[in-house]
């Protein structure tokens, strides 16, 4: 085994409930019992939401202190990714101030939702220089090639700077039927070129480990769990995001491609210390 790709889980999500699936973590307890799992089966970052009293997206700072705390203390290996997602709720200076607020190592922030169409560049600009001042570790969500394209001009220009971008292909969250494939990468990849790139695919449906495996042979990372999907790769529902991380783990395995351990995720991405 060569090189090390990442996996990373993402166990809720904004919109799922209890009501989707039994096993879906909506309380803080329930995320950090989850990540428990999910590092255990070999993933090293997890993709957080947090949600309110009445199961809820927020984009709460108090919350997010919480969880890191309790993460701290239960799963000190992991590495935790805060969302700023908007869920059509939240403007970008609210996403831009929770982040300002808690100050995380790691987060993901839409593309879209942070320089999309009549968005304010400027408020943009700062935000992207304060988390390269801050060390705060940014991985930008693109849900097509066009968003891709959008990113790469605006690194190019310096609205977002660093020397490497990390990014998240979106697969199937716009189609119809949400059901996407392997070959769903393809655009991505061709938008991409040689540019340096640390790019990790999800996917909605079914499908989802196979465009997970297909990624990382392709020399990406993956991010597999229930905010996605909630489906093992025979059809069958998973009991928990783990399940998912270690059923994917395997694959990669057979392929003689070795799963990074926490110190590998850390220098793939360029993470101090």
């Amino acid at each position: 085994m060569t090189r090390a790709a990442i996996i990373m889980a993402a166990p809720n999500g904004a919109r799922k409930t209890h009501r989707d699936h039994p096993n879906l973590p909506v309380s803080i307890a329930e995320t950090v019992e989850e990540a428990a799992r999910c590092h255990a089966a070999g993933a090293t970052i997890l993709h957080a939401h947090v949600r309110g009293d009445h199961g809820e997206h927020v984009l709460d700072p108090m919350r997010y202190r919480q969880l890191f705390r309790a993460m701290g203390d239960a799963v000190p290996g992991m590495l935790l990714q805060m969302t700023t997602e908007a869920v059509g709720i939240y403007s970008p200076d609210q996403q831009a101030e929770c982040v300002y607020a808690v100050r995380p190592g790691l987060i993901s922030m839409a593309v879209r939702e942070m320089t999309g169409p009549g968005a304010d560049i400027a408020l943009a600009a700062e935000f992207y220089r304060w988390t390269g001042q801050h060390g705060v570790h940014v991985q930008h969500i693109v849900y097509d090639d066009l968003d891709l394209a959008r990113l790469m001009e605006l690194h190019r220009e310096g609205v977002v700077p660093g020397n490497r971008l990390c990014v998240l292909f979106v697969l199937g969250r716009y189609l119809e039927d949400r059901e996407s494939e392997p070959a769903d990468i393809e655009p991505f990849l061709a938008a991409k070129g040689d540019a340096p790139m640390d790019w990790f695919v999800c996917a909605f449906g079914s499908r989802e480990h196979d465009c997970a495996l297909a990624a990382i042979e392709a020399g990406g990372h993956a991010r597999v769990g229930f905010e996605n999907n909630l489906l093992r790769s025979d059809g069958s529902r998973a009991d928990y995001t783990a399940d998912q991380v270690a059923a994917l783990k395997a694959r990669v395995e057979e392929r003689g491609i070795r799963v990074a351990d926490s110190a590998e995720t850390a220098r793939i991405l360029g993470l101090p210390g």
